[in-house]
């Protein structure tokens, strides 16, 4: 009899999908529309800002009531139809998806927010559109590619399931969790900051749909992410038509900024608030886009500004916060001398390195000779040729040395004090722990590791 038990209990875990350790779960995704972004407790959101006419709501009401020519018409007309009910608008996005759209990003939206006024033609002739697009950018794995195409795997789950499910797994567990999350831990890849929006679009998608944050596999990635995105602004704004931009730091700065980039940016700092309301980062975050005179206006921010800003979200004062941030995982420093818009603002990121100073940015060449550069919040100093300064710190001022090589060991010698081994980060940043108050030589020079095979030849 026990023989039989064992038998029966071995072909009842036979019969049993084998999860191995290690093995993930498939994902999943079989919610009603819409999923991307509107939640239930967004959408309810939105719909009461409609309610109480909101200024956001009010501003973007005006731009399509007035029928203003939006430069993402997929996009600003299936959110109207979503939050007003305005069987216009939303015909006026399928009109739009099936006939010129091309942009992948919004023919999902579209087909995910207005999937209840489709018709059953109309609906398979705009999913046989997205399973395309998503086949013919297949190779393409910059992050807003990648960002376009998840979206649409999620709007098409239950329609194409096969091919939804399939694109689902390539984004999460190879793009992502293959490729990109270690490639970010081991400081190997930096995703470019204009890139920020896209990412949070699809930290919104995944989790919404999937119950899954992406942030775990990454984490001192997005521990940083919010003051490295902060300071990673020029402290003057730019006074445009519709309203004021923060301009972000851009390699080789034009006197004309980029916009839209400036636009964008701001959505992802709205959308990062979003996603972790309660984050320290996004507390500071939050209280810096709280001023009415950024809130974009314009026919290509609005509709952002309207999706993801929550003005009812207290927030903390950006005054308060550190006025430099050290990403030592990328080799980047942005440092500020103040919170004004008159401040000196420093950044050392891709490679470059720049002085933004009575509203102008330059670009400097961090192997010069220069004296220390006091920015009132930290001190820098141009190591690539000077290896020996005498330099005064005030209270709590941290110092950094640029220019140097990347990920290479320096012996440090500071006065009255014992001769250390320091290694710079991969952009050849280097921290150095000062005293304070008085006037300091510090000398260092690069430490020459032997050849791996030096003991064989001895």
């Amino acid at each position: 009899m026990k023989l039989v038990r064992i038998c029966a209990i071995a072909l009842a875990l036979a019969s049993l999908p084998a999860l191995w350790p290690g093995q993930e779960e498939s994902l999943r995704v079989d919610g009603a529309h819409p999923r991307i972004f509107l939640v239930p407790r967004r959408l309810k959101l939105l719909r009461r800002e409609r309610e109480r006419q909101s200024l956001r709501w009010n501003q973007f009401q005006l731009l399509m009531a007035g029928k203003a020519p939006m430069p993402e018409p997929g996009f600003a007309d299936a959110l109207y139809y979503q939050v007003s009910g305005d069987g216009e608008a939303g015909r006026q996005a399928i009109h739009w998806a099936l006939g010129q759209g091309i942009d992948l990003r919004q023919l999902a939206l579209v087909f995910d927010w207005c999937q209840d006024i489709l018709t059953e033609a109309e609906s398979k002739a705009l999913a046989a559109k997205l399973a395309h697009a998503i086949q013919q950018t297949g190779r393409d794995s910059s992050v807003g590619a990648v960002r376009s195409r998840l979206l649409a795997a999620v709007a098409l789950a239950g329609h194409l399931p096969e091919a939804a499910n399939r694109e689902l797994e390539q984004v999460v567990r190879k793009w992502w969790e293959v490729q990109i999350a270690p490639a970010l831990n081991a400081g190997h890849l930096a995703l470019p900051l204009d890139d920020s929006y896209a990412l949070l679009e699809i930290l919104h998608v995944v989790r919404d749909n999937c119950d899954l944050d992406l942030r775990d596999a990454a984490t001192q990635y997005f521990k940083d992410l919010p003051m490295v995105h902060l300071l990673s602004h020029y402290p003057a704004s730019y006074p445009a038509g519709e309203n004021e931009y923060r301009i972000p730091a851009s390699v080789r700065p034009t006197s004309e900024p980029d916009l839209r980039l400036a636009a964008l940016s701001r959505a992802a700092e709205l959308s990062m608030v979003a996603f972790d309301s309660n984050g320290p980062g996004s507390q500071i975050l939050q209280g810096w886009l709280l001023n009415d005179n950024f809130l974009m206006r314009g026919t290509f921010g609005a509709p952002y500004e309207f999706l993801w800003a929550n003005p009812y979200q207290p927030g903390l004062s950006y005054y308060h916060a550190p006025l430099f941030v050290h990403d030592e995982l990328f080799g980047r420093l942005f440092v500020r001398s103040s919170w004004e818009e008159s401040a000196t603002w420093l950044g050392y990121f891709d490679g470059e390195l720049q002085l933004f100073e009575k509203g102008q940015a330059a670009v400097v060449d961090p192997h010069l000779d220069a004296e220390p550069l006091p920015l009132s919040s930290a001190v820098i100093l141009f190591g690539a040729h000077t290896r020996q300064f005498k330099v005064a710190v005030a209270e709590s001022e941290p110092v950094f040395v640029v220019g140097l090589k990347p990920r290479q060991s320096y012996s440090i010698e500071v006065d009255n004090e014992e001769m250390m081994e320091e290694q710079s980060d991969p952009g050849g940043i280097l921290p150095l722990d000062l005293p304070h108050q008085a006037e300091t030589g510090v000398r260092f020079r690069e430490v020459i590791q032997p050849p791996m095979n030096a003991d064989k030849h001895r």
